[in-house]
């Protein structure tokens, strides 16, 4: 006779959902997601406090390699990055917000493919230099910009680092991703290598880069609409319309 299975310790998933939709605490919902998932699968008291413990020794060094960097890179900012980030960009007359982030997509998602993941990301290069960067191109055409457009100039900088680093780290053979399949069919007597898995990721890495290469070519075009819908036209059409009144 087969043996039932047990569910209930999939109710950790669950705890998950519904407290990062009512937005409580993560650190907090991750410990009760822990703690009830064990409780669930039937972990004693002494275990999972044993469980807890092991993880807080293996990873107490964690903060300070996190809190290092962005000590650096917050000196960085406060010796004025971001303005020579935008003013560097905005010397460059053919460079615009959406050919900007295309060439980071390439670069991004080409340095995670060979296992470089830690050249990009969201506090050491989005939030100081890519989304400064884009900013200052759309400010070399326009002037100054609604506080709404620069809020969706981060977004969609934050955006092209995520879809660069996650379909590009797929191609690279050592992820822990892809080992972790590979290990996974092996033991359910399916042999794929690593190097297999890797090789088919690629495909969908090329049909990423193509999509949002695509929505970032266009981004500059509904850029123009919008700030045109707010009465603000590029400083070229303004300039000459001042010539032409003078």
């Amino acid at each position: 006779m087969q043996s039932a299975v047990n569910l209930w310790p999939l109710i950790g998933v669950a705890i998950i959902i519904a407290g990062f939709v009512l937005r409580f605490n993560p650190m907090l919902v991750v410990i009760v997601t822990a703690i009830g998932t064990a409780f669930a699968a039937g972990f004693p008291l002494e275990k999972i406090l044993a469980a807890i413990g092991t993880g807080f020794i293996k990873t107490r060094n964690l903060p300070l390699i996190i809190l290092l960097p962005l000590a650096v890179i917050g000196l960085l900012e406060r010796h004025g990055l971001r303005q020579h980030a935008q003013n560097w960009i905005s010397g460059i007359k053919s460079a615009t917000a959406g050919r900007l982030l295309i060439v980071y997509l390439a670069a991004r998602q080409l340095t995670a493919a060979i296992g470089l993941t830690s050249l990009g990301g969201h506090p050491q290069m989005v939030r100081p230099l890519l989304a400064p960067m884009a900013e200052g191109a759309t400010e070399a055409r326009y002037g100054p910009l609604p506080e709404r457009i620069r809020h969706k100039l981060r977004a969609f900088s934050a955006a092209t680092d995520n879809v660069g680093l996650f379909f590009g780290e797929d191609i690279f053979v050592a992820f822990g991703a892809i080992v972790l399949m590979s290990t996974f069919l092996h033991e359910a007597g399916i042999e794929v290598e690593p190097l297999h898995i890797a090789f088919w990721g690629i495909p969908t890495a090329t049909c990423a880069f193509v999509i949002h290469a695509w929505r970032l070519y266009r981004l500059d075009g509904v850029l123009a609409r919008e700030l045109q819908a707010e009465g603000i036209v590029p400083l070229s059409a303004q300039v000459a319309t001042a010539t032409k009144g003078a």
